[in-house]
């Protein structure tokens, strides 16, 4: 049995490396990555490799910086030949990158099944690039393997048929469970010279936020706030490095005397630093799972969520107006222990990637079948 695993930005590589393990233990199965090149920052990508003790990727798209419109082109252009070299019997596309789009994309053009990892969730807002990635991967996609209860609703009510739906959790708790130990082991807060519980993680790098001089400048109004109540750890992702200097705001933001600007850490040490966190401030989305996970309180600046699970169940809560005043009040009530608990959602037990395993494996007989029947090559217009 042949899998082809589409990656290529941060997230997908927390989660591959779960899946990577998984199907590991099968040895009648081959498993290789195509990393597309979407994100190509080292900081962003070799480290994760390295420190999640993912294999090499088989092929390297190598597409780098551009728009996202000839990010997917070129991605496109890149994945029909190692589709005509490999010919898997399944593609495995994980999250809401283009990254994933495009490997969805390619394999639908070739007739291959497309298995999406993380499937079914949405927000309700059609401005986010990664809300029409993850509609239009599920549509294509013939395995839909879902992380919580609102992913198999948002299905059922887009008429998806529920034979290919499986609600199998969330592997980004798997990898996070694998490697705990070695993030603590990185003594990152010690290094730091910080104090448990006594700090504020902050990663913002999402357009809404830092693309706009005007909102960029928010954000660092509400730094300047937090930074009165709780002192602030910041790595900064080269994105937004670039929208401050663009802007020329990296000094103001550098003169807040207790937040401490970091250069963007690896998975292991920004591990140590969420886990030993007072809260986050982000407007990430797995970082909005991983606090749910790890019981830290978050903020998430941010109108909609396709996590709702984190808001109902876990320790997150959404900033819809990024007001410092209220954020500062948000954080004292932090500080004082007034702040949700929050449980565990469901099957997010470090057992996700090892059920998407077992079911695509369950369905050889059929994936193979159907593989007979794929063209020798696909045909050039």
């Amino acid at each position: 049995m042949k899998i082809l695993a589409v990656v290529g930005a941060r997230p997908n590589f927390v989660k591959i490396a779960a899946l990577e393990k998984a199907f590991r233990a099968y040895p009648q199965v081959g498993f290789q990555i195509v990393h597309t090149g979407q994100h190509y920052d080292p900081s962003l990508d070799e480290v994760f490799f390295r420190e999640l003790d993912i294999p090499k990727p088989d092929f390297h798209l190598g597409v780098g910086s551009d728009t996202s419109n000839r990010q997917l082109g070129q991605m496109l252009l890149g994945l029909e030949p190692v589709l005509e070299k490999t010919r898997p019997h399944a593609v495995l596309v994980v999250g809401d990158t283009t990254s994933a789009l495009a490997g969805a994309l390619a394999a639908s053009g070739t007739g291959i099944p497309i298995a999406h990892v993380e499937a079914g969730l949405r927000s309700g807002d059609r401005s986010m690039p990664e809300e029409i990635n993850r509609i239009l991967t599920d549509t294509v996609s013939d395995f839909l393997f879902v992380t919580e209860q609102a992913g198999l609703e948002n299905l059922e009510k887009e008429g998806v048929a529920g034979e290919k739906v499986f609600f199998t959790g969330n592997c980004m708790m798997d990898t996070l469970m694998l490697f705990r130990d070695a993030a603590a082991r990185t003594a990152m807060v010690q290094r730091l010279g910080l104090t448990v519980r006594q700090y504020a993680l902050v990663t913002l790098h999402r357009p809404s936020n830092v693309d706009t001089e005007k909102g960029l400048e928010t954000v660092i109004r509400i730094l300047e706030a937090m930074s009165e109540e709780i002192p602030l750890v910041f790595p900064v992702h080269p994105r937004t490095a670039g929208r401050l200097k663009a802007f020329g705001w990296m000094a103001r933001l550098e003169a807040i005397a207790d937040l401490r600007v970091i250069e963007p850490q690896g998975y292991l040490e920004f591990l140590n630093l969420l886990e030993n966190a007072a809260l986050a401030l982000t407007d990430s989305g797995g970082i909005q799972d991983e606090t749910t996970f790890l019981g830290i309180p978050c903020l998430t600046l941010r109108t909609t969520t396709e996590r709702p699970v984190t808001l109902s169940l876990g320790t997150n809560e959404l900033i819809e107006v990024p007001d410092p005043g209220l954020i500062r009040q948000k954080v004292q009530q932090i500080r004082e222990d007034k702040w949700k608990t929050g449980i565990i959602p469901e099957r997010w037990d470090g057992q996700s990637a090892r059920r998407i395993a077992a079911i695509l494996i369950q369905h050889f007989p059929l994936l193979d079948e159907r593989a007979r029947f794929l063209p020798a090559r696909s045909k050039k217009n």
